[in-house]
């Protein structure tokens, strides 16, 4: 039985005013070649296939295609809810896309038995149980009670998602009893954020009640954890069987230095015990952040372009200008040969200390990157005091922006507001937003009736 895991495709993203769906369609075209190669029977999405409530119509275009060459590819398809996602958004089409071979988890279900997901392999028989566990919601879980303290409400919400996890888990259990098949695995999966875990810039990140952090003790004893929600590709606690497998394209440039990866999770006929592979995304589209005074930034840009390697204070990454393709064996990327008209500039991010007084500091950037193959998307002062001008085109409207492009540039003048207001703000505002969607689009239903 082999399962493939990935998690955060936020198809749809706008990326400082960059359409990321070039880098999706080639994401999509990797990982069913990859299916075919490596005979998948399953893709488990653990969240976030989408990055708003409200993808625009290609990012749904670009799912519904994957969706019909995935029944082509004789490979089941689980889709899990993410905090970006809106659940009426996932299900208005659910009851169709099982007719493909899709089974989409949107939101929590009444009965625990239907988030309990008998997974075949490609000749029918059953290779596992997925406990198929979406983005937990306080309001899915909690009453809210007056008079409650933040630790009280905590461990409430704590208790409350640990209960939900071992309810799956026991219809589970119960199932490959009636099945009679003792060393049927069980896998669970998340969108959360755990105890330790490392997140990114473009991650949002999750306040449930006031529970930031999910012990990684608390999970079922299952055979696999597919978790999504951080963008980075790691374990949790040290277990190899608990991990996130990280978004498939860079979402900020602080991802830019990180390899992508999926993770194929193969068990044996004989026993329950998983042999994990990660398996390295290629690259499309490159992102790159420098530091330093502006010398040292046309230095560093130099040495990029002309070795291919970045400062040593940056973890290093082999740059590839244009797509890149895995081989049939090793399924290791490799550089692909373009000539110069068809390389994909590299987006730029510069962030300037030392000559941050500057006030024509943009426009000094501008002139360094001037003629060079790359597309300078932002340039920020190092200081933390520094006054922050957003940068956009003079025509450029509020129709042409998102409520989430809105929100995100008017947090971003904001530097003197501590890590975990920022973060809150940002879980509080991802969390309304997914609600007033949700009763948008509900009434639109009824309306249709």
């Amino acid at each position: 039985m082999r399962i493939l895991h990935s998690s955060d495709w936020h198809l749809g993203q706008h990326f400082m005013g960059k359409s990321r769906e070039a880098e999706h369609r080639a994401f999509l075209d990797w990982i069913l070649a990859q299916i075919t190669q490596l005979k998948v029977d399953v893709l488990v999405v653990a969240g976030d296939l989408f990055d708003t409530g409200t993808p625009p119509s290609y990012a749904r275009a670009l799912y519904n295609n994957f969706i019909v060459e995935m029944r082509n590819h004789n490979c089941q398809l689980v889709v899990l809810g993410g905090n970006h996602d809106s659940v009426a958004t996932l299900h208005e089409s659910r009851d169709l896309l099982a007719c493909l071979g899709t089974t989409v988890i949107g939101g929590i279900s009444e009965l625990p038995s239907d988030q309990v997901i008998l997974l075949k392999d490609r000749k029918g028989r059953p290779g596992a149980l997925l406990c198929a566990i979406p983005f937990l919601r306080s309001r899915e879980l909690l009453q809210s009670q007056a008079g409650q303290s933040s630790d009280e409400r905590q461990q409430a919400m704590l208790q409350a998602m640990q209960q939900h996890y071992d309810a799956i888990y026991q219809v589970a259990v119960e199932q490959r009893d009636a099945l009679d098949l003792p060393n049927l695995p069980i896998i669970a999966t998340g969108h959360l954020t755990t105890v330790g875990g490392k997140s990114s810039e473009s991650v949002r990140d999750i306040y449930i009640g006031t529970l930031d952090a999910f012990p990684a003790s608390a999970f079922p004893p299952v055979d696999y954890v597919a978790l999504g929600h951080l963008h980075r590709a790691q374990q949790v606690a040290g277990k190899a069987h608990i991990r996130y497998s990280g978004s498939p394209i860079p979402l900020s440039f602080d991802e830019a230095a990180s390899e992508k990866e999926v993770v194929l999770v193969e068990f044996g006929k004989k026993g329950s015990t998983a042999q994990i592979t990660p398996i390295t995304v290629p690259r499309h589209q490159e992102l790159v952040m420098l530091k330093g005074t502006l010398a040292e930034i046309e230095q560093k840009l130099e040495r990029l372009l002309i070795d291919g390697e970045l400062p040593d204070e940056i973890p290093p990454i082999q740059l590839h200008f244009g797509f890149m393709e895995a081989q049939q064996e090793t399924n290791q990327a490799q550089e692909s040969t373009l000539n110069n008209d068809d390389k994909p500039l590299i987006w730029l991010e510069v962030e300037v200390a030392g000559d941050d007084y500057l006030s024509d500091l943009q426009s000094r950037v501008e002139a360094i990157v001037a003629d060079k193959p790359v597309e300078l998307l932002r340039v920020r002062r190092k200081r933390k005091e520094r006054t922050t001008v957003l940068t956009r085109d003079e025509q450029e409207t509020l129709t042409e922006l998102s409520v989430d492009d809105v929100f995100t540039r008017r947090l971003a003048e904001e530097d003197d507001l501590p890590d975990e207001l920022t973060s809150a703000l940002t879980g509080a505002f991802n969390e309304i937003l997914n609600e007033l969607t949700e009763i948008d689009q509900v009434a639109e239903m009824e309306a249709a009736l």
